[in-house]
């Protein structure tokens, strides 16, 4: 679809789509209740300014792990660099993973499109090591990056 006809779309048809690319409904009905957007960057950027740490919870639910072979869509499009990888970097990455969630209590949530299993790998456990306020902000930054990458598929930008 073009931004236009996002623009163009009903309320909750506009936050149906905007829930395929980051499923945190309050989210979604803060960006949707924005429109119009004059360019797709206007509309990032309302999408990064709604995002709140309280939505964090709900988007998670819709991120696979990182090297989860049952991730699809967006998830398995971002997640290509991880594919082919090692079956030693893909158990750790498993691994990793389990500490991440038993440390933090939430998937290991990161940008992953264009980046290796080695290169997700030493993030994930450089990241281990932040407390968990910190690591919560960075989850954040992440799911912005996500957000931003998909809702420029969503309109039709690369």
């Amino acid at each position: 679809m073009t931004l236009q006809q996002f623009n163009a779309l009903p309320a909750a048809e506009a936050e149906r789509a905007l829930l395929a690319c980051c499923s945190a409904p309050r989210w979604a009905r803060v960006v949707a209740a924005r429109r119009p957007f004059p360019s797709v960057e206007a509309l990032q950027a309302a999408a990064a300014e709604a995002l709140r740490d309280s939505d964090l919870d709900d988007a998670l639910e819709g991120h696979p792990r990182i090297g989860d072979r049952v991730a699809e869509g967006a998830s398995a499009r971002e997640q290509a660099g991880v594919a082919g990888a090692p079956l030693d970097v893909l158990d750790a990455l498993a691994r990793g993973n389990r500490a991440y969630e038993a440390r933090f209590g939430y998937v290991y949530l990161v940008c992953a499109s264009g980046r290796s299993a080695e290169d997700l790998l030493a993030t994930l456990q450089a990241r281990l090591a932040n407390d968990p306020a910190t690591e919560r902000k960075v989850a954040l930054e992440e799911l912005t990056g996500i957000n931003r990458l998909r809702i420029a598929r969503l309109v039709g930008s690369s």
